[in-house]
């Protein structure tokens, strides 16, 4: 008897704590992914490459879009973006918030980033930055 009451007892605060686990502070956690897509030809045509959902890569990745020092231009690139991608996230209701979309291309040196959004900011990532955020966009090292 008092093994089962023992039983039921620890089963009862298992339960308890890991329906606290998705929140965090008193905030729930949200769901985030970017969503990466590649150029795959001359046309400006762009196919599913790569979805990146662990939480510090995103974390990360949002961290260095966020912190770049982006400028209020349009600029006039000589080819079609290299890549594509989109922060598209989950609100604490559960249902995707706006979603931010990027072209990406890779600088003639190979050695930077420069980034164009729908509302024409434009920024050049420094190099650290760059191979960091190509990193985790595509899995790869940026060629040097």
């Amino acid at each position: 008897m008092k093994k089962t009451v023992l039983f039921f007892l620890i089963l009862s605060v298992l339960l308890v704590t890991s329906g606290c686990l998705d929140e965090t502070n008193g905030q729930k956690i949200t769901v985030q992914k970017i969503t990466v897509q590649k150029r795959t030809s001359e046309e400006n045509i762009f196919e599913d490459f790569r979805e990146v959902t662990e939480n510090k890569q995103v974390e990360k990745a949002i961290n260095i879009i966020k912190n770049a020092k982006w400028e209020n231009k349009k600029v006039e690139m000589v080819r079609y973006a290299d890549y594509q991608f989109q922060f598209p996230s989950k609100n604490s209701n559960g249902k995707e918030d706006k979603i931010a979309s990027y072209l990406l291309w890779i600088s003639p040196n190979g050695q930077n980033l420069e980034i164009i959004t729908e509302s024409d900011e434009f920024v050049k990532l420094t190099t650290q930055d760059s191979a960091e955020l190509y990193g985790i966009l595509t899995g790869e090292e940026l060629i040097k």
